[in-house]
């Protein structure tokens, strides 16, 4: 979309007929000239529409004040952070005696589900403010740090929960020393995290973070009807499905919505998205439709243990919190097997990830990198790595190309002049100080070994499902896999006198959907499907329980 086009959807201008609905919903308010409405950072703040005067919308990520943009008669105010429920970005000032009604966000989110034609125009225009503003100087929260674990640890926990920030490195940014003496820091202080002119904390663990940022937000229902553990594709698939149809639903991550697939470079062959979609964009227009239904989000929200009480089960987070719910969608995934190679532990974060990002790409531009592994995700990683950097390696276990990835990956990389495939190859060594500087190959056929410098190596190997804290009622098989459907009909633990639902464990009301579950097809779109068909099943389920 040309730019002149997305600011045109981003700054509508609201007709008689759209702002009287709206006002039906609103409270008025009067403003002096210089009030503020609402500040950045601010928690509780409202949509607005402009009835008299102007309101100035400013940002000051940077430490100065600079305008994103003006509000004038019947122009409304907010974007996502409205929908998602996150502090806000950005803050308003009124511009001359000024006229305003607010409408709360819960009310903004029955508007869109009562008015889709209204909605639509509000929630496209809140995405295309967020575009606008990412894509403009605005440096969001700013990272100050090394290239260390921890700098790294934070700088991934915001890229994978969607939160604009800027990395400064303290190595590299000659005027970085006078920006941390201005806040009364030094060196020894970072990684810092700083908004505006304030340093807000340093050093911070992820659960404070989450905190600062607003994405970890308490799950205050009693009793939901459906708790999906597990944010990626197949999890939001089911939030989206089971908030529209009316479910009390909640989502827990254990570190942020958008699973392996929102790790992905790009996916090229998910229906409807023929030049290809990030899977950070797939999963952030996922958790917004799901946030618009009224689905509620909490993460990085650990699932310690799942018990039963009577007709409702009970997850235990980490911290010692309780979620009841009527049914439960085990949709937790699998990560990425670590490669058993010594000294691995000590460069991940510093040469070894499980990501091929932006986030990771920033720390390996211009040098030579390896992916290890054979499927779609490594092919992937592959082909984005191959267009920024100068070099590619992807190392293969097996013989075959083919054997595991899809043929139009295969190709692009036989046909990449800057990527060469290491067929029967396995890496024994990792070689560097501080960082990883190095990695020795061998092949399994010759004996021959290889010393190959490289920053950086990204892994894509296996799969281990996450269902560790799964009691024994959900019964798996032995690499962990969630049994489901006719495998769990003559389970012990199994107790209604019906059949199992396809997709319901060896506990009734309890479903797997994803890569979790065992005999799955590991492809988004089956994920979806799923996610999809887990609300149906949920919703019968349910109804039998009502049933005398």
């Amino acid at each position: 979309m040309a730019e002149v086009d997305l600011h045109k959807v981003a700054f509508p201008t609201l007709d008689d007929a759209q702002v009287a609905t709206l006002a039906r919903f609103g409270t008025r308010r009067l403003l002096r000239d210089g009030e503020h409405l609402f500040k950045a950072g601010d928690r509780e703040y409202k949509f607005f529409v402009v009835e008299r005067g102007a309101v100035e919308i400013v940002e000051h990520s940077s430490g100065e004040t600079k305008r994103v943009t003006l509000h004038e008669r019947h122009a409304f105010g907010g974007d996502v952070s409205l929908v998602t429920g996150r502090p806000a970005l950005i803050s308003g000032i009124a511009r001359g005696d000024t006229e305003i009604f607010e409408i709360a966000r819960d009310d903004i989110r029955r508007i869109m589900g009562e008015r889709p034609a209204l909605g639509d125009v509000l929630l496209r225009g809140f995405i295309a403010r967020r575009e606008l503003l990412v894509a403009s100087d605005f440096q969001g929260l700013r990272v100050l740090g090394a290239n260390s674990r921890d700098t790294f640890r934070i700088r991934d926990f915001l890229a994978k929960n969607q939160v604009p920030f800027t990395w400064i490195d303290v190595n590299h940014d000659p005027q970085v020393g006078a920006l941390l003496q201005s806040f009364g820091l030094s060196e020894a202080d970072t990684p810092v995290v700083v908004f505006g002119s304030e340093p807000l904390l340093k050093n911070p663990s992820t659960r404070e973070l989450a905190e600062l940022i607003g994405v970890r937000r308490p799950l205050t229902q009693r009793v939901y009807d459906l708790v999906i553990v597990g944010g990626g594709p197949a999890g939001l698939a089911a939030a989206v499905y089971g908030s529209s149809e009316g479910l009390a639903t909640a989502v827990i991550d254990a570190v942020a919505p958008g699973g392996q697939a929102g790790t992905s470079s790009k996916i090229e062959n998910y229906l409807g998205f023929p030049t290809g979609v990030s899977g950070a964009e797939l999963a952030t227009r996922a958790i917004l439709q799901a946030q618009k239904f009224g689905a509620q989000f909490s993460s990085p929200s650990p699932v310690a243990r799942l018990t039963f009480e009577k007709d409702h089960a009970v997850l235990w987070l980490d911290d010692g919190q309780q979620v009841s719910t009527r049914c439960v969608l085990i949709a937790t995934g699998a990560e990425y097997r670590k490669l058993d190679v010594p000294m691995r532990e000590q460069f991940e974060g510093l040469g070894i990830y499980y990501a091929a990002t932006p986030t990771e790409l920033q720390l390996c531009r211009g040098s030579e990198v390896m992916v290890v592994g054979g499927g779609n995700s490594a092919g992937q990683a592959v082909m984005f790595l191959s267009e920024q950097t100068p070099r590619v390696f992807l190392l293969l276990r097996g013989g075959d190309l083919r054997k595991s990835m899809s043929s139009y990956l295969a190709d692009r990389i036989e046909g990449a002049d800057n990527v060469e495939v290491l067929a029967n190859a396995e890496m024994t060594r990792m070689l560097g100080d501080q960082r990883l500087e190095a990695v020795e190959i061998k092949d399994t056929r010759s004996g021959e070994t290889r010393t190959i410098r490289t920053s950086a190596v990204f892994t894509f190997i296996g799969a281990i499902p996450c269902t560790n804290w799964l009691p024994p009622e959900i019964e798996t098989d032995s690499k962990g896999f969630v049994k489901t459907g006719r495998l769990v009909s003559s389970s012990p633990y199994w107790t209604a006198e019906r059949e199992p639902f396809f997709l319901e464990t060896s506990r009734p009301g309890i479903f797997a959907a994803g890569d979790v579950r065992l005999g799955s097809t590991k492809r988004v779109a089956s994920a979806v499907g799923e996610g999809a068909m887990a609300v149906q099943l949920a919703h019968e389920y349910l109804v039998l329980q009502l049933t005398p």
